[in-house]
């Protein structure tokens, strides 16, 4: 029998104050992978973050953990979901270890699993020389650490994370990093970020909502082998030419005529470009992927917004 994924957004829409925040929402994470959420301010990330942390209910859809609906379960949330706000919820007063001693009694964990929980996300966010320090002194960096250990404190199958980078300096973001993306191994882990190299550093999907609607959902490997391929040939190529290629799906300009971006269709690869290029006799000066495949995707949905403004 398939086990049931850690998330599952079925149809999942929120309406406020009769306006459409987000609508008609699906897509699901299996644990052991890591999810990028992406979009642009206003296109309804915190508030999709706050329906799959079960702070918020949708008005329309479900929105499952580890196969249970959340609003039928609303107490689910709190065993199955560790959420890390983008301000983290500490109590400047307490120690790091009674904090997160008090998260784990939130979060109903019985008393005599307590110290073990308590160590073992300590230890995984690298917490050990801190344990003493109060949370009211902390620098950032270890601030975000202790709302990540809360948040896997009581080993949930979902880690919802809200920005948690933001403010850090870059060692401490890279720091950040690595320890995001060593959480796949006991958790799904669904990150929300403005930062695209985080999302390609330690992301094995992403999601980029735009407008209130998922406007791509797919992995990272997948991006990748579409992305755009940057191609010089020796002679002036027409687009006629490319598009009698049957490995071609699309040829843009890239400059000149001997310049020009190309996306190969499903299953075929650069090999097999390079050969249709050489029986063709166009010459092959330079032929490599394009980078930042997810950074023009992501941009290409943003522009929207300005395109449509100017056509209206």
């Amino acid at each position: 029998m398939k086990a049931a994924a850690a998330l599952e957004l079925e149809h999942v829409s929120r309406r406020l104050a009769g306006r459409t925040i987000v609508e008609a929402l699906d897509f699901g994470l299996a644990r052991g992978r890591v999810l990028g959420l992406l979009g642009v301010n206003g296109a309804g990330k915190s508030t999709t973050l706050r329906m799959i942390a079960g702070l918020l209910a949708p008005s329309a859809g479900s929105v499952r953990v580890d196969g249970v609906d959340l609003a039928a379960r609303d107490g689910h949330a709190r065993r199955a979901i560790g959420y890390l706000p983008e301000e983290p919820p500490l109590y400047a007063e307490l120690t790091v270890h009674e904090y997160l001693r008090f998260c784990a009694r939130l979060h109903g964990l019985p008393a005599s699993a307590i110290d073990a929980a308590v160590e073992r996300a300590t230890e995984r966010c690298g917490l050990g020389e801190m344990r003493r320090r109060l949370c009211g002194l902390l620098s950032k960096g270890f601030r975000q650490r202790v709302g990540i250990a809360q948040a896997i404190v009581h080993e949930p199958a979902l880690v919802v994370l809200d920005e948690p980078a933001a403010g850090l300096d870059p060692v401490q973001a890279l720091r950040l990093r690595d320890l995001v993306a060593g959480l796949r191994d006991a958790h799904a882990v669904v990150l929300s970020t403005h930062v695209l190299s985080d999302v390609t550093a330690c992301c094995d999907e992403v999601v980029i909502l735009h407008r209130g609607r998922v406007r791509h959902a797919g992995t990272l490997a997948e991006l990748e082998r579409d992305a755009w391929l940057v191609v010089r040939t020796t002679r002036a190529v027409e687009a006629a030419e490319w598009a009698s290629l049957p490995v071609v799906a699309e040829a843009r300009p890239g400059g000149d005529a001997c310049s020009w971006r190309l996306r190969l269709e499903g299953g075929a690869g650069a090999g097999a470009l390079a050969a249709a290029i050489g029986e063709h006799g166009f010459g092959l000066d330079e032929l490599r992927a394009e980078h930042g495949a997810l950074e023009q995707l992501f941009v290409t949905i943003a522009a929207e917004d300005s395109i449509e403004g100017k056509a209206a």
